[in-house]
């Protein structure tokens, strides 16, 4: 806790939000510099035999009070390391290692009249930050709220957006999908907000859903007035159908086969050890320079053959011949 430089954190409160996710209360170091709602950190935990995992996760408190006390709001996960660490064995007392905060999904200054907010899953923590702090700054505006979630007992923080419903400028609506509630579509946002066109809107979730909202601004031409994260990686699934060429690491000397995977998974494939944070594009500790070759991005889809351009590995498979500075 003493470090001069390097931002440490210690726990000094865990509270159960479901059975999957845990809230972990964190009081940074004198070098943390706050963050703004919408904003995420790499937090790194000393694992088995000492190793260092770190990950990306989105702030949920209000900024109000950042340099002083923050919030994550962790999922435990099956395949994530550090997820399901922090979420079952977590206690006060844990000190972690941590990152300035990161991102531009923020709310804007000055703040517009409405906003629309919109969050699948675990994707509400950014936005549920953005909702507290625009609370405590006494927002006068109108927030239309809607998230989706599988059930009432996998929603992330029921009781406070019970709370916070009964506020007169804020509009709730709690999809629970597995209840048969209506999955998101461009006919479905515009009977829950018909003038989306005009309002200012955030988007954080699955993919599914955030290239739902996209379409549905783009339908209405106002693109501009929707900012997106993504918290899980689109269907756009990397597959070793149709994979040719060679994948070449150029710092390491490292070659091999293209198995139509990511480039980070292919890194590793080949005892590489590359950088990386979410694994899911968003915090870009993981971007590299490609010298040549062609990718395609797995969250949007986009290719791009440019040469000697930066690239996220954990979101970016080759198509044909590829050269990494890895």
């Amino acid at each position: 806790m003493l470090a001069s430089r390097e931002v440490r954190a210690r726990v000094v409160r865990v509270q159960r939000e479901t059975p999957e996710v845990t809230t972990l209360t964190l009081r940074p170091t004198d070098t943390w510099g706050g963050f703004r709602a919408g904003q995420h950190v790499l937090l790194g935990v000393e694992l088995a035999g000492a190793r260092r995992a770190t990950r990306c996760f989105s702030i949920s408190s209000s900024q109000t009070h950042g340099r002083e006390t923050f919030t994550i709001t962790v999922r435990g996960h099956d395949e994530g390391h550090v997820s399901k660490h922090l979420a079952a064995h977590a206690r006060p007392g844990l000190v972690v290692h941590l990152s300035q905060a990161r991102g531009e999904f923020t709310l804007p200054s000055p703040l517009p009249d409405r906003l629309l907010l919109v969050s699948g899953g675990s994707g509400i923590t950014p936005v549920m930050s953005m909702l507290r702090t625009l609370v405590d700054q006494e927002y006068a505006g109108h927030v239309r709220f809607v998230h989706y979630s599988r059930s009432p007992e996998h929603t992330i923080f029921a009781e406070e957006l019970t709370d916070l419903a009964r506020r007169e400028n804020i509009e709730l609506t709690v999809v629970h999908t597995r209840d048969g509630g209506s999955r998101l579509t461009s006919d479905r946002l515009a009977s829950l907000v018909p003038d989306h066109a005009d309002v200012d809107a955030f988007a954080c979730g699955p993919a599914g859903l955030v290239e739902q909202v996209r379409r549905a601004y783009a339908e209405v031409g106002a693109k501009n007035r929707l900012r997106v994260e993504y918290f899980k990686t689109s269907t756009i699934t990397p597959s070793a159908a149709g994979a040719s060429g060679q994948v070449r690491f150029e710092v390491s000397g490292k070659t091999g086969e293209n198995t139509g995977a990511t480039l980070l998974e292919q890194a590793e494939a080949l005892g590489l050890r590359p950088e990386f944070g979410c694994r899911m594009g968003i915090c870009l500790t993981c971007t590299s320079r490609k010298s040549e070759g062609t990718v395609r991005n797995v969250v949007t889809g986009a290719e791009s053959s440019l040469p000697d351009e930066d690239i996220q590995v954990c979101v970016s498979t080759p198509l044909g011949d590829c050269t990494v500075d890895l």
